[in-house]
């Protein structure tokens, strides 16, 4: 029951609508949901659960507005020597991760968390510590996602009916992993030793003290401090967020987008066991994660959830202030993001990013024992998604995505967050409807650009924007690099760009790189393993501006 890939209209091959096929999945239990996703009836052109609107999206090679345009298909192997540099890269559905030696074209180490136990180990992202020589040693912490994701993705797989998902296959695992100068060593799993699981996004603090890591379908993101290599992990705050919709009993998308209270609870350790209680699925509000612009099937109904999925704001990140003192708290359920005050652990305001709403929200305290926090919101009229500072620090980003395909700019210089304001949208003429979707961000080491990978439905190829941050203008465009284009890296000499493409785990993989100075394209490398997400080892705590710390 398959969906016809070049049939652009709203019927299966079989005759039915596929909103009716969906409506299977309304009333089922989440194990009966699997079947119609597996078989490729969503209604989205989600980029990881099959579907495909190829014929839809027709990928942009106008230079309208005088953006130059490059076509990546044309270019080859790329040749250029870039020097002493090691590329980290999760593995997502490999389950491991790799480390490659770009100055000396090998894999300098990696590791596989199957030999460790992990029956279902999807490898999502990751943040490195900066190393003086990372060919000696250097130490990254990597989420895994639950293992029920593995079901999204159209696989014929037996994981679940033999068993693997279970226990030791639930997967929010945060593992802690050393190169010596020889072999990647597993040293810690801080969600077993904590009690905190989360699988999705990890950012080191600008300090290298800690890191912080969140989990949307839990709702939950913590701080953790960084111990020595033969200590443990401790948590040092731990954040839960919850929805409390003004149409709680209407239809189920009235719940986020005719508004309501964003709640904020401090997270507290029970005395009696000394670590919290969440890890594998516990506390998960969604069995499935929402993928890249999936957002709205969460208010259609079409994603697996229990009792608390009109709780859901999406809290799958943690992006930090290159100062150090504020953290970001990304809510892609309602575009917005809760500022937090690490000096004190409280919040300080909600950015709120949609076009057409106030930019700036207040959040006030309501209650002790625990600590909760309320900040209402009028509507909702667009969910978002990645996020992240300037180098500097003067300036925020968020993406608005399907409702609004935009991305909203915060002057954030004032160094009271009440203060920070919204100034301007990045928008592009071919971002229209759901897809082309700006998804990942991060800056040149001068911050004078911005680049942003572009998404595009399955199995076309994405691209990647480079933006003038002093104008906010896209001024050139990187198109048909490959599918499903992640995250980006940049090299710390200022040169480079590596813009990875996973190929929604099922398609090609590699990395497109061009220079971050003058903007010219220099071709591909392999990306063996379908990698998700990319890191180059921080030589110094000054490259975690420009690394996974302060964007995604």
């Amino acid at each position: 029951m398959a969906i016809n890939e070049e049939n652009q209209s709203d019927t299966t091959s079989e005759g039915f609508t596929r909103r009716e096929m969906l409506g299977f999945a309304g009333s089922a239990s989440a194990a009966f949901f699997g079947a119609p996703l597996l078989l490729g009836v969503v209604p989205n052109a989600n980029a990881d659960w099959g579907f495909s609107k190829s014929s839809i999206f027709k990928t942009d090679m106008s230079e309208i507005e005088g953006i130059s345009v490059v076509d990546a298909s044309s270019f080859r192997r790329c040749k250029e020597e870039f020097g002493d540099y090691i590329y980290l890269a999760p593995e997502k559905l490999g389950g491991g991760t790799h480390a490659n030696d770009l100055g000396g074209g090998k894999t300098l180490g990696w590791i596989s968390y199957w030999n460790y136990g992990d029956t279902c180990p999807i490898s999502h992202h990751l943040a490195a510590y900066p190393s003086s020589d990372p060919y000696k040693s250097f130490e990254f912490v990597n989420s895994t996602q639950g293992g029920e994701n593995i079901m999204i993705y159209g696989l014929d797989t037996k994981l679940k009916e033999r068993g693997l998902l279970d226990k030791y296959g639930q997967g929010n695992h945060l593992y802690r992993v050393h190169y010596d100068g020889q072999s990647m060593n597993l040293i810690e799993d801080i969600a077993e030793t904590t009690g905190i699981g989360l699988g999705v996004h990890v950012t080191i603090f600008p300090d290298a003290k800690g890191f912080a890591s969140a989990d949307g379908q839990k709702d939950i993101c913590a701080f953790f401090d960084r111990p020595a290599l033969t200590e443990k992990t401790q948590v040092i705050q731990a954040f839960r967020a919850d929805w409390i919709g003004s149409e709680q009993n209407g239809a189920l998308a009235d719940n986020w987008l005719k508004g309501g209270t964003l709640r904020l609870t401090r997270l507290i350790k029970p005395k009696e066991t000394g670590k919290f209680e969440l890890e594998g699925i516990n506390g998960n509000k969604i069995d499935w994660e929402m993928v890249p612009m999936g957002e709205d099937l969460v208010e259609k109904g079409e994603l697996p959830g229990g009792d608390n999925l009109r709780k859901l704001t999406g809290l799958d990140a943690v992006v930090h202030h290159p100062n150090n003192r504020y953290a970001s708290l990304v809510i892609r359920m309602l575009s917005s993001s809760i500022i937090i005050d690490k000096s004190t652990w409280e919040p300080i305001c909600v950015l709120h990013n949609p076009e057409g709403s106030p930019g700036n929200l207040p959040i006030k305290k309501v209650s002790s024992s625990p600590d909760v926090w309320e900040c209402d919101f009028d509507d909702i009229k667009c969910v978002g998604h990645e996020a992240g500072f300037s180098p500097d620090g003067n300036h925020y980003t968020m993406m608005n995505n399907i409702q609004q395909n935009n991305m909203a700019v915060f002057d954030t210089s004032d160094t009271d967050p009440r203060k920070w304001n919204k100034i301007t949208y990045v928008k592009d003429p071919a971002w229209i409807g759901e897809f082309p979707s700006p998804f990942h961000l991060c800056f040149s080491m001068d911050g004078s650009k911005m680049f942003v990978s572009i998404l595009y439905p399955k199995p076309q190829n994405s691209a990647c924007a480079v933006v003038d941050t002093k104008t906010w203008k896209i001024i050139k465009k990187f198109v048909n690099i490959g599918p499903d284009c992640q995250t980006m890296s940049v090299s710390y000499d200022g040169k480079y760009v590596f813009q990875i493409f996973s190929g929604f785990q099922r398609l090609s993989a590699g990395v497109f790189v061009f220079r971050q100075d003058t903007l010219e394209p220099l071709g591909f490398m392999p990306n063996f393993g379908g990698h998700h997400d990319c890191v180059i080892i921080p030589t110094k705590n000054e490259h975690l501006r420009n690394s996974r710390c302060t964007t995604l």
